[in-house]
């Protein structure tokens, strides 16, 4: 008796939630491949830079709000994304070739990814990037889970001139000629 009852319910159970069953919605489109255009875009231009913490991998604390007086390049990168990856050599250069015009900031938006990130820095030997961590994902919020990479330029007061999302080739001639736009020639 307790079999045919255990078939029953699961009958009935089955019956019941099939009665609900509608078309299946057509899937939506990832709002990240559309944001992920890999082009300077200027459309928050004017918005100032989070005032928000970043740690180093010894505990150190850069608020980013306080930098000013240089332009900065700040990118939001991750262990686990391929293009990020690929654009870090590229952004070391950018920060060798404008040293003391031009501060570039990775931010990395691993979630408990210390020893990944340290392990990545440590394999490619950059020599001018540090490790910087959002272990709070609070850049993330605030560009509104923006794509990775992501990439904002700021002028030395601090207001965003451009960003882009997705990858981008930083060794280009129309990378140096956006950048120079806040560093000079």
């Amino acid at each position: 008796m307790s079999r045919f009852s255990l078939t029953l319910l699961v009958t009935l159970g089955l019956a019941v939630s099939a009665c609900d069953r509608s078309e299946p919605e057509p899937a939506q489109e990832s709002g990240a491949s559309a944001q992920a255009t890999g082009e300077i875009d200027r459309s928050n231009e004017g918005e100032l830079m989070p005032a928000s913490n970043v740690r180093d991998l010894d505990g150190r604390v850069l608020n980013l709000g306080a930098l000013q007086g240089r332009p900065v390049l700040l990118n939001l990168w991750a262990t686990w994304c391929a293009p990020c990856k690929k654009e870090m050599p590229l952004l070391d250069q950018l920060a060798a070739d404008y040293d003391e015009q031009l501060q570039v900031i990775t931010v990395s938006q691993d979630l408990n990814g210390q020893e990944k990130v340290a392990a990545f820095f440590a394999e490619n030997e950059f020599g001018y990037l540090e490790a910087w961590m959002d272990p709070d994902a609070e850049l993330g919020f605030h560009y509104d889970n923006t794509p990775l990479p992501t990439t904002v330029l700021y002028d030395a007061s601090g207001v965003e001139v451009w960003r882009v999302r997705g990858d981008y080739d930083w060794s280009s001639e129309e990378a140096r000629a956006a950048i120079e736009e806040v560093t000079g020639p």
